[in-house]
């Protein structure tokens, strides 16, 4: 299938690892100039020079970072047509034991920025012909994940944002829409479950018994920003192998 994304210019924040670099892998296997955006310079540089992509320094929730990735993607490509937001996950956590510390700091990590680097963008996006924005999420979305209280929480106020987003883009032909990992072969897995990764007993609950790996996420990433996902908007696209038990 052509997906026409042979020179179109994405932004990918958390590109350095898991599921950003994934879609970074992805978008610049299709053709699409990328940049990469990562606090990791050493990481970064690696896998940008490896897939032929521009690496930008940064951190997402510092405001004068996001305005620098805008203009180093504007000054190496002249313009920007995709936007694929993911800013990693906040610690584990139970619902009654959250601080204020913890839920600000979540705020700033999940939320804010998107919005943020969304205003950034948005410009430049109405300049192109087929502007997508895509926002990395979770399947805590759909179904509330013990103990990640904080992405229970806080990942659901991006998505009634973005679906709101949508509504408001769609008449100029741009697409919004929500990716949501369940369990991907990243290292957010060692982070939650320690090196050997979730035990036999939660693979089994996967319909399709075992982890997703990073490409499979990466294409659906990819189709999402193509010509051919034109009529796909507002919507959360489960990749979770079918763990998720609800009907929508």
């Amino acid at each position: 299938m052509e997906l026409g994304l042979g020179g179109r210019t994405a932004i990918i924040c958390g590109a350095s690892s898991g599921l950003g670099l994934a879609a970074a892998e992805a978008l610049a296997a299709e053709g699409a100039n990328v940049a990469m955006f990562a606090r990791r310079r050493d990481v970064l540089e690696r896998d940008a020079d490896r897939i032929g992509a521009l690496a930008v320094r940064g951190d997402v929730t510092n405001n004068a970072d996001l305005e620098r990735l805008v203009e180093r993607t504007l000054e190496a490509f002249g313009g920007i047509d995709i936007l694929v937001w993911n800013s990693g996950g906040p610690p584990a956590g139970k619902a009654s034991e959250i601080t204020d510390l913890e839920l600000e700091a979540a705020f700033e990590l999940l939320l804010q920025p998107a919005v943020r680097l969304v205003r950034l963008v948005l410009p430049h996006i109405r300049s192109s012909e087929a502007g997508r924005i895509i926002f990395i999420t979770s399947a805590t979305v759909k179904e509330p994940t013990p103990h990640l209280a904080l992405s229970n929480a806080l990942r659901p106020g991006l998505t009634g944002w973005a679906k709101t987003l949508s509504r408001e883009l769609g008449p100029e032909a741009i697409t919004v829409n929500c990716v949501a990992p369940g369990r991907i072969d990243t290292p957010r897995m060692t982070e939650l479950y320690g090196a050997d990764g979730p035990p036999p007993e939660e693979l089994a609950q996967i319909p399709l018994g075992r982890l997703g790996t990073p490409r499979e996420f990466g294409d659906v990433i990819c189709f999402l920003a193509s010509a051919r996902a034109a009529y796909i908007s507002g919507t959360t696209v489960l990749v979770d192998g079918g763990s998720s038990r609800g009907l929508v």
